[in-house]
């Protein structure tokens, strides 16, 4: 082992988001020996400011299969069938178990959880805490219970610059002050890629840092075409631009008015579709917004975003919000099971850094909390299983696989793989410098079809031949452009 390196750890966890830290909390309850690194302070990751709360079938008149059933709709034929029935079936307990380690839920005065209802969902099955704080008051207990734990080690404002592989299988990571950490087992849970996009919703550091580093040690990616763009993110008030306005307030009866002041769409209609009628409203009323008017909404209900909002000047309760797309979430990622476990031994991912298929061609609301802690625990049971680390390993890696994006990246990917995209623009990101933008518009193009989040317009229809089909890019052969191919994953076919 090099003299550089810390001593070993059962398990590696990079990234201290929901996914990051119940997955390191699983592991450490379980009786591993846990490290983990995080490039910010705990409780200040992306997820901190996720305003959506955790699906669960809850109520009396719900079950899992109407979750699955609403989890699929929304996926538009892509939906890999047996991670959402595994989402679904376990979502419940998983909401328990969050209970169990302190994270309070909304209760009404009889202390029944409050069920929310979210774009896509038929049922009222959204668990909040705080409103839209959910993220914030989550990751906080969460990580108190992580610095508490005797087995769990935290290295905080520390960067993972490569996956460390020794014989083809991943040992643990190196960090960019030239730390070198070994681990049975390695879990990316770095969050996704949607800053890598000019107006996101995302702070600046989601630009998919676990999928380079998973890349770079020769892991595949799937299902970069699917990009879900929020369609309520605050537009043209300055401090505030991009800021997200919850899907939750739609759901209490919030309306989305064009310049005329009437109502353009069904509000809680799956994302995809709010964000493209959006998108064409604007585009068709050369403006660069449209109004969200929440005057009828509770603003009790929701403190941290009308609290925002009053900063920067606008009362939601007396005047409506100028509102514009804006790149929110990735559902492609690195291609692993339903264990997280990806093509390179050792090697595990979770949350917006991982594709198990589950999310298909559109995210249903609120699923992705969800997915954390469910995903989170059964990838933390299966790193606990990995192999001991041999007595010789591979000097580690000196040099870094994370790039930052430049700024013509991101202007490059508003414009070329926003809401809707075509070969001609798509084909300029493939000689990008950055190899995601590069993997994106390789697997964009590869898809000569409409489906959810991914909209071509020279090819509007949607290709049934296509259902349950998804886009692997593998790593690039010496520099060169990126290779995919097809790969079908169990899926209910999309509707007509």
């Amino acid at each position: 082992m090099p003299d550089s390196a810390d001593a070993p750890t059962d398990v590696l966890v990079v990234g201290a988001g929901a996914a990051g830290l119940y997955a390191a909390l699983r592991a450490a309850r379980d009786g591993a020996e846990v490290t983990v690194i995080s490039a910010t302070p705990l409780a200040e990751t992306a997820s901190y400011w996720a305003q959506g709360g955790v699906a669960a079938a809850l109520a009396v008149d719900d079950s899992p299969a109407a979750h699955l059933a609403d989890t699929e709709r929304a996926g538009r034929g892509l939906v890999r069938r047996s991670a959402a029935e595994a989402l679904c079936r376990e979502a419940p307990d998983a909401v328990a178990d969050l209970e169990a380690l302190g994270v309070r839920f909304d209760a009404d005065r009889h202390g029944r959880l409050v069920l929310g209802l979210e774009g896509g969902h038929t049922h009222r099955r959204v668990v909040h805490a705080g409103g839209s704080a959910t993220g914030r008051r989550l990751v906080r207990q969460l990580a108190a219970r992580l610095v508490a734990h005797p087995r769990v080690r935290v290295l905080e404002q520390t960067r993972a610059s490569a996956v460390w592989t020794s014989d083809g299988r991943a040992v643990g990571a190196v960090t960019e002050d030239g730390r070198a950490v070994a681990a049975r087992a390695t879990i990316l849970a770095c969050g996704g890629s949607a800053a890598l996009w000019r107006r996101t919703t995302n702070p600046p550091g989601s630009v998919g840092v676990g999928a380079q580093l998973a890349y770079a040690a020769g892991a595949e990616l799937a299902d970069l075409e699917f990009v879900q763009f929020h369609p309520t993110a605050v537009a043209g008030i300055p401090g505030r631009e991009g800021f997200l306005v919850t899907e939750a307030i739609r759901g209490e009866g919030a309306t989305l008015l064009d310049g005329r002041g009437e109502r353009f769409v069904e509000e809680l209609a799956p994302r995809d579709e709010v964000a493209y009628a959006v998108w064409r409203t604007m585009r068709d009323e050369g403006s660069d917004h449209v109004l969200l008017d929440m005057r009828h909404v509770d603003a009790a209900a929701f403190p941290n975003v009308v609290a925002a909002l009053r900063e920067s000047g606008l009362d939601p309760e007396t005047t409506p919000v100028p509102v514009a797309p804006a790149c929110h979430y990735t559902m492609g990622g690195v291609a692993c099971d339903l264990q997280g476990a990806t093509r390179v031994p050792g090697l595990f991912v979770v949350g917006e850094t991982a594709c198990t298929g589950l999310h298909g061609a559109n995210r249903l609301a609120s699923n992705s909390l969800a997915e954390c802690i469910v995903f989170g625990g059964r990838a933390a049971r299966a790193a606990l299983d990995a192999a001991p680390l041999p007595e010789r390993l591979a000097p580690a890696p000196a040099g870094a696989t994370v790039l930052v994006p430049a700024r013509e990246t991101r202007h490059a990917l508003w414009r070329h793989a926003g809401i809707e995209r075509d070969a001609e623009g798509l084909r300029t990101l493939l000689d990008d410098p950055h190899p995601l933008a590069r993997a994106i518009g390789a697997a964009a193009l590869a898809r000569d079809e409409s489906r959810g989040a991914h909209r071509r317009a020279d090819h509007p229809a949607l290709d049934h031949a296509l259902d349950g089909v998804h886009t692997i890019v593998a790593p690039a052969a010496d520099g060169g452009p990126p290779a995919t191919r097809r790969e079908r994953w169990d899926a209910a076919p999309a509707a007509a």
